[in-house]
């Protein structure tokens, strides 16, 4: 079942990171550690193997993809034995980035999208194409009257505004061509009422948003222990320090705060109420594509005695991403390839702002995905959903 993967945001960290990895376990070069669909639970024959994935996508940046990979190698987030022994595949997927459109209506430049992808799934004779957003974080967007209409969207597309927020334009174009959709980011990307509208009239699936890679997970963990255990908790203040293009994205104050916005959600649905505190991210160049957070959690026992909890999570955030990048790219496809169209909300643990209203507890959120995974593998004949 030969899958495409269409990155937006193709030559950013994330995406060349999950582009030599795969690379590298098609090869038999390294492990699938942090892959959760080669664990026994979710693993098996419905997924499209590593061998099968095909690679593609667009981007703003023009550095050539093996450049890309040597400075993420320099950086250590790459280890430069695999970047030079995949030198000769690596060029081969470069042949397939194409720049992001410019110029024109947003019409013009969702038909150039929509082309490329078309181009790319019959140059290949692809089953299907997944389109995977992990570019850069995009400021909430102003309402506009056609993102609620598919036929009002698509006329205003040819006209002199811009109707769309990228990730939105790349959504338009996925879904059109009959592409299942993952937003790995915060940005709007399919989370307008037209493009839902849009991507269930052409029976796609989609899911995100913004993958779940450090404090945020450790919240989904740690939040539902404080409400099993019937702790009150008084505060919750993180600070997020990173560098990277990503932190330089979030440097933006509207950026930020809707990147700050998806990690908060968690605890207020976890917990059933707000506690006091925000989240913080700040933008260090020194720590290139590595981040640090450091919360401080303070909680009341019994009798109101006070007590707190810190912790401090050190990670490389692509390498954090790039195998949940993979397992998305495996799990809708093979989704799209049972029939599934809309939502799939049982992909809740990938993300921290997940599709849906169902929990944000992370074991609960693994039985979903299990039960998922069963159903796609004994052939997805009962619908998981109920």
């Amino acid at each position: 079942m030969r899958t495409g993967v269409w990155l937006v945001g193709a030559r950013g960290s994330v995406a060349t990171t999950s582009i030599v990895g795969a690379l590298a376990l098609r090869a038999g070069l390294t492990g699938p550690t942090g892959c959760v669909t080669e664990l026994p639970a979710v693993r098996g024959a419905a997924l499209p193997a590593f061998a099968d994935l095909v690679f593609g996508g667009h981007d703003v940046v023009t550095t050539p993809l093996a450049k890309r990979a040597e400075a993420l190698a320099a950086a250590g987030v790459l280890p430069a034995r695999l970047v030079a022994a995949l030198t000769e595949e690596l060029a081969v997927v470069e042949q397939e980035l194409r720049p992001a459109p410019t110029g024109g209506s947003q019409a013009d430049r969702a038909a150039t999208l929509l082309h490329d992808l078309t181009g790319f799934r019959e140059r290949h004779g692809l089953s299907r194409v997944v389109v995977v957003n992990v570019a850069a974080t995009e400021p909430v967007p102003d309402p506009h009257p056609a993102h609620a209409d598919p036929a009002a969207l698509r006329t205003a597309l040819g006209g002199p505004d811009e109707v769309l927020p990228p990730s939105s334009l790349y959504a338009y174009a996925a879904v059109t061509a009959g592409c299942p959709y993952v937003d790995f980011t915060p940005s709007t990307g399919l989370r307008l009422p037209a493009l839902t509208a849009l991507a269930d009239a052409h029976r796609v699936p989609y899911a995100g948003h913004d993958g779940k890679t450090g404090e945020t997970l450790l919240k989904s963990v740690l939040a539902p222990m404080f409400a099993m255990r019937n702790l009150r908790v008084r505060s919750w203040s993180g600070t997020n320090l990173l560098g990277g293009g990503d932190g330089a994205t979030l440097a933006e104050p509207a950026a930020n705060a809707a990147k700050v916005r998806s990690k908060q959600r968690v605890l207020g649905e976890t917990l059933g109420y707000l506690p006091q505190g925000d989240t913080r991210i700040d933008y260090v160049e020194e720590l290139g594509d590595f981040k640090t957070a450091w919360d401080l959690v303070t909680f009341a026992g019994f009798l109101g005695t006070g007590m707190r909890l810190e912790f401090t999570w050190h990670g490389c955030d692509s390498a954090l991403a790039a195998p949940l990048v993979l397992d998305l790219a495996r799990l809708t496809a093979a989704a799209h390839a049972a029939g599934r169209t809309g939502p799939l909300t049982e992909l809740a643990f990938f993300f921290k702002d997940p599709l849906g209203a169902g929990t944000h507890a992370l074991a609960d959120q693994w039985t979903r995905l299990c039960e998922f995974a069963r159903h796609l593998h004994v052939g997805g004949s009962d619908d998981p959903r109920g």
